[in-house]
């Protein structure tokens, strides 16, 4: 059962913004509560512009980082630039490359094997670098715990610029690199914390453009930006609410051949929302750095024809279908190990599992599953010859850095942020560990913190329900962390037929009011979620659900889409 927080709204404020705006009492209310009370934040949060995204050197590091870069393009320096192999990690390398070559730099790319060469900066590539002349080398969503690399650099002649986001060491600070452009990094006092990799890739090229007086193209990366910001499930507030909204919007405008063939493989239509980048593009861009190399998606975004995209596009979506598969396998045996291994009686706060030969690219997703099955923070482990690649997840009221920093002699090497860490581990540290967390995690988690909690936005009748509503949520949009799709409740709706069961684990039900209006309502992984209720006709049901616009063969049906669901039983 989860716990239902259902907000209380001032109706006096409501309709006050409401006749202000111009805008219905619902909006209005979502509004408040998100923090856009007062008539200026409202309609700014409603009207993302350009102008909302803040002066790249604001960013400490910057004027450095593109005083080195510009001196690089000059002398015909060849530029080195190191991606990540996630989405954040290899959009921002497209953005920076496009951006250098439209300065006229000589560049070339390092995107790592998560298999051969794991995450981060590695000295033996930056030597083979050295060796085939590259002089300067900028990271892109990685770099900000690469010392050794960082000194390898230093001595060798080498100038690193690390462009970044994620936290940095708290007792050794940065690495010893040329400059370093992070957001979130000491004494850096940028207006926006929340910046993805990519984000701060952009700022670069943004400042790189201007100065050489190209800002008129600068407008244009924002489809590449958004992608990336998406995926990372950065917040979308505040600058990145300016970077998707204005990304989506050109997105069907897109010219790039990677981007067309991508989205043609991937079934999107005219008009792009923030779920189709989370649930159709993302996951194809991703599959590329789990299940094999993430240079497929350099070569891609790179290609100079459409041909050629698509081909690259359908190998995308091949490793997405193949992840699909071995993700659920992962996840079961995952799950399986678990419940063997004594389940919550011996893990009572965070589930540590650890498998031998487990897919690495798909360990974070099987995270992601238990975590949301459980509600627990999970950390899932593949091991290999005694060491084990771990990756974590973690809930609300659990900030999974600071645990692991609390065991941080456990770990060969670890990063990340509050909800996700990844980390190496010798395979006799395991027990400690999970015994470690487990306490660790006892002393800061409450009962309640342990049970999963909706935000409901309001509670809205079911004469008052329909697809106008939807309409109006529309500018809210995009959605996703941060602001997240308005959650309602419903009460007194009855079930006019047994639920039908969809591919053995969703539940489709109809519903009505007491007056005979009807509604469609789909609950996904239903069979599991409601293993302690009973459904049957005429069951009184309280419905929490996110309202939703479903097209199907030109039609177009209000369909709730269940969170949770209360009955008289």
């Amino acid at each position: 059962m989860k716990r239902w927080n259902i907000r209380k709204h001032n109706h006096e404020e409501v309709k006050l913004l409401s006749n202000a705006l111009k805008i219905s009492p619902l909006v209005a209310a979502l509004l408040i509560t998100r923090g856009f009370e007062t008539e200026e934040k409202a309609y700014k949060f409603l009207n993302p512009t350009y102008e909302d995204l803040h002066e790249p050197h604001l960013l400490k590091g910057m004027k450095d980082a593109v005083k080195r870069v510009l001196k690089a393009v000059e002398n015909q320096e060849k530029i080195l630039v190191w991606g990540d192999y996630d989405v954040d990690g290899t959009t921002g390398t497209v953005v920076l490359r496009k951006a250098l070559e439209i300065l006229g730099a000589q560049t070339g790319y390092h995107v790592p094997h998560r298999f051969t060469e794991g995450y981060g900066l590695n000295i033996e590539k930056l030597k083979e670098a050295k060796e085939k002349g590259y002089t300067l080398a900028i990271s892109v969503d990685t770099g900000s715990r690469a010392f050794e690399a960082a000194d390898w650099a230093k001595e060798n002649g080498m100038d690193l610029i690390i462009t970044d986001h994620h936290l940095s060491d708290e007792q050794k600070g940065n690495p010893n690199a040329f400059a370093i452009v992070n957001p979130n990094q000491t004494g850096c006092e940028y207006p926006d914390k929340n910046l993805a990799g990519v984000g701060v890739a952009f700022k670069l090229a943004h400042a790189l453009l201007r100065e050489k007086g190209r800002e008129k193209l600068v407008e244009g990366f924002l489809k590449m930006v958004a992608i990336g910001t998406i995926a990372d499930i950065m917040r979308l507030t505040g600058e990145n609410r300016a970077i998707v909204a204005l990304g989506l919007r050109d997105l069907p405008k897109a010219t790039n051949y990677g981007l067309k063939a991508l989205m043609e493989v991937a079934d999107c239509n005219n008009e792009m929302t923030s779920y189709d980048i989370g649930f159709r593009i993302a996951p194809r861009i991703n599959a590329a750095g789990r299940m094999d190399e993430a240079l497929t998606v350099i070569k891609l975004f790179e290609a100079k024809t459409f041909e050629k995209a698509r081909e690259y596009a359908e190998v995308l979506d091949k490793r997405n279908r193949e992840r699909q598969t071995v993700q659920r396998q992962i996840s079961e045996l995952a799950f399986q190990e678990y419940i063997d291994g004594g389940g919550s009686a011996k893990q009572t706060h965070i589930a540590v599992v650890a498998g031998e030969g487990w897919h690495r690219g798909v360990i974070g997703l099987a995270a992601s599953r238990i975590t949301d099955k459980l509600y627990r923070p999970s950390l899932v482990i593949s091991m290999e010859n005694g060491i084990g690649h771990g990756s974590a997840r973690s809930i609300e009221k659990y900030h999974l850095h600071d645990a692991l920093e609390h065991c941080k002699e456990l770990f060969e090497k670890f990063g990340g942020h509050a909800a996700a860490c990844g980390f190496t581990i010798k395979s006799e540290n395991i027990d400690t560990l999970r015994e470690k967390l487990n306490l660790h995690a006892a002393g800061i988690l409450t009962d309640d913190d342990l049970i999963p909690e909706i935000k409901i936005d309001a509670v809205v009748s079911s004469q008052t329900m329909n697809l106008d509503v939807v309409k109006e949520l529309k500018q809210l949009e995009p959605f996703g962390a941060g602001n997240p799709k308005p959650k309602f409740v419903t009460k007194d709706l009855f079930l006019t037929d047994e639920p039908l069961v969809m591919k053995e684990k969703h539940l489709k039900m109809r519903l009505a009011d007491k007056n005979g209006k009807t509604f469609e309502a789909v609950w996904w992984d239903g069979v599991d979620k409601s293993k302690e209720q009973t459904l049957k006709p005429k069951t009184r049901i309280e419905l929490a659900y996110t309202p939703e616009a479903n097209t199907w063969n030109g039609n177009t049906r209000l369909q709730l889409v269940v969170e949770d669901l209360r009955t008289d039983n």
